[in-house]
Order: C-alpha cells, then sequence, then structure tokens
C-alpha cells in the first residue's frame, strides 16, 4: 500500500504547486451567470491529479503490482483525454471536435474489452461494443456535469473508488482493488485544495478522465469479474440519478439540453442552503448510511443484486422530484 501513500502525498504537493503556477500565468475560472463561485479560482488541477495517480500507478508496478492490459490501456486512454482537457483550456476546441474525440476513445476501449470477453461472440461484439462505449461515453460526461460545486466531484470519487477497493479486495482481486485506491488517493489529495471554500479546481483535464476511469472500472469489474456492475451502479447513484432526471426533464419540458443550466439537484440546494459543503455532507451521508451498505448487500447476494439496485435509487428520486421544485 506504500503506492497508496505515494499517490496521496504526491497529489497533495502537484496540486499546490500547480495551483501557484496557475496563479502566476492567470489560468483562472471567472465567476458568470452559471457559476457557484464569487470569485476567481484557479482551474486545471485534473493535470497535477492525474500526473500523481500515473505515478502511483508506476510505483505500484515498481514495487510488484502486476498491471495487466485492461490496466495499461484505461490509463493510456485517461492521460489522453487529460491531454484534450489541456488543448481545450488553451486553444478552445468545438464540442463537436470534443465528442468525436471522447466517442473514438471509448469505441476503442469498448471494443478491446469486449472482444476478449469470452461470453461475447463475433455476432455480438459490435452491439456489445456499441452499448459499452455508450455507458462508458454517458459516464464519462456525467462526472463532466457534476462537478459543478466545492468538493463534490471529488468526494464522490473518493468515496465509490474506495468502497470498490474494499469489496473486490474482499474477493481476492488484489489488483483492481488497488487499482482502485490509487484512484481515490489521487483524488483526496486534490481534495485538500477543492474543499469548500476551494482554491483549485478539476476543470475538464480532470473530470472527463476521472469519469472515463470510473466508467471503465465498472465494465472491467464485469468482464473480468472482479466487481458486479450493479455494485457501482448503486455507489455512482447520486451523481447518475442527478444527471439522468436533470437530462430527462430538461427535454421533457422543451429546453435545450445543450444550453449551459443551473438545474441540478446539487445546484438547487446549494443555492438553497447557501453552502457547497452541506451538499457535500449530504453526499457523504447518502454513500455511508444507504449506498454503502446497499453496495456490500449486493456484493455478497448477486442474486438480489438487482433488486438492490432499484432499492438504492428509490429515495434518490423521490428526493429528485421534491428538489426539482426548488429554485
Amino acid at each position: 500500500m506504500s503506492s497508496v501513500l505515494v499517490t496521496l502525498v504526491l497529489s497533495i504537493l502537484l496540486c499546490g504547486i500547480y495551483r501557484r503556477f496557475a496563479l502566476s500565468r492567470a489560468f483562472l475560472d471567472r465567476p458568470n451567470e452559471r457559476s457557484a463561485h464569487s470569485r476567481p479560482i484557479p482551474h486545471g488541477g485534473g493535470v497535477p491529479l492525474l500526473l500523481a495517480f500515473a505515478v502511483g500507478l508506476l510505483c505500484a508496478a515498481w514495487w510488484g503490482a502486476e498491471w495487466g492490459a485492461p490496466y495499461r490501456l484505461i490509463s493510456v486512454v485517461a492521460l489522453l483525454l487529460m491531454v484534450l482537457g489541456i488543448v481545450d483550456d488553451l486553444r478552445g476546441l468545438s464540442v463537436r471536435l470534443r465528442m468525436l474525440s471522447y466517442s473514438a476513445l471509448c469505441v476503442l476501449v469498448a471494443f478491446v474489452l469486449m472482444r476478449s470477453t469470452p461470453m461475447i461472440g463475433q455476432g455480438l461484439l459490435v452491439i456489445a461494443t456499441l452499448l459499452v462505449a455508450l455507458a462508458l461515453l454517458w459516464l464519462l460526461n456525467l462526472y463532466n456535469f457534476m462537478d459543478g460545486i466545492d468538493g463534490l466531484a471529488a468526494i464522490q470519487t473518493v468515496l465509490a473508488c474506495s468502497m470498490a477497493a474494499w469489496l473486490s479486495w474482499d474477493a481476492g482481486h488484489a489488483a483492481y482493488a488497488l487499482f482502485c485506491l490509487l484512484l481515490a488517493a489521487a483524488h483526496a489529495g486534490f481534495l485538500v485544495w477543492n474543499f469548500p471554500p476551494a482554491r483549485l479546481f478539476m476543470g475538464d483535464a480532470g473530470s472527463i478522465p476521472t469519469g472515463f476511469l470510473v466508467a471503465a472500472l465498472l465494465v472491467l469489474g464485469g468482464v473480468g469479474g472482479q466487481l458486479n456492475p450493479l455494485c457501482w451502479l448503486v455507489l455512482l447513484a447520486p451523481f447518475i440519478t442527478d444527471t439522468t432526471w436533470t437530462l430527462l426533464w430538461r427535454l421533457a419540458s422543451g429546453q435545450a439540453v445543450t444550453q449551459p443550466h443551473k438545474t441540478h439537484a446539487y445546484q438547487r440546494l446549494s443555492r438553497r442552503w447557501g453552502s457547497h459543503l452541506k451538499v457535500d455532507g449530504l453526499l457523504l451521508a447518502l454513500q455511508v448510511l444507504w449506498l454503502f451498505p446497499i453496495a456490500a448487500l449486493a456484493h455478497k447476494l448477486p442474486d438480489h443484486a438487482l433488486f438492490l439496485v432499484i432499492l438504492a435509487y428509490l429515495p434518490l428520486l423521490f428526493g429528485m422530484a421534491k428538489i426539482r421544485r426548488l429554485a
């Protein structure tokens, strides 16, 4: 576990160094009508976060961890997505070009993972690849949508990946558990700087690769048998519910879904409570008191996992219906 500690410490240090650099170069996220902050904040913190994660992977390999081809693939793709985020911040990429790039990378990863699955025959490979690519693309964008207030995306990643690591470790899948823990540690280090009131933002260079990595771990866990994907659906329930509900509601009400907005549940709550920290606290309580126990049950009782997923989402859907009435 030395690599986890190295990743945590390095993430804290690199994010601090990067923050000073971003301030000196005026790489700032300036408040606008959609912003949840009132002062310019350095952005691009996803870069040092992911570099710390990459160093952690290398340290783990040096100390004996065996990263198979799927782990190497998703790590390289995550770094490519980080580079795209940097280019977008510096040069500005069109929405079409970004989505084409994201889609191509998701299709590549989905094809490689599905091709190595014995249960997927050649006749179903194309369909399976497209479905998995869509899931990767959705979760990738989902994280970007939810990275809107201080601490939220980092806390979700730390909690979900830590619990996934514990469940997969319990099942004897050490490499998968370590990968999850390294991702959690990198975000925990970033959270030191992103905790309310935030002094550093993740930006697209962090939220997009993070969403991809979490989605890839979900798929990889199902393909390799390390962790039931339904457990991941429980652990990611707050983000999945908020984003999916908000998108469907905007479609049903005739709103332009591609336009920026402030109608996510977490945005409504942060305005109502006047606090990012209270929303983060709600997420923490929801994960620890409700979703963690259900994910553990789904892991231990796979025959009942689908019922447990439905149970996990019911109060969240009820909450979304109530929160929608808030300004």
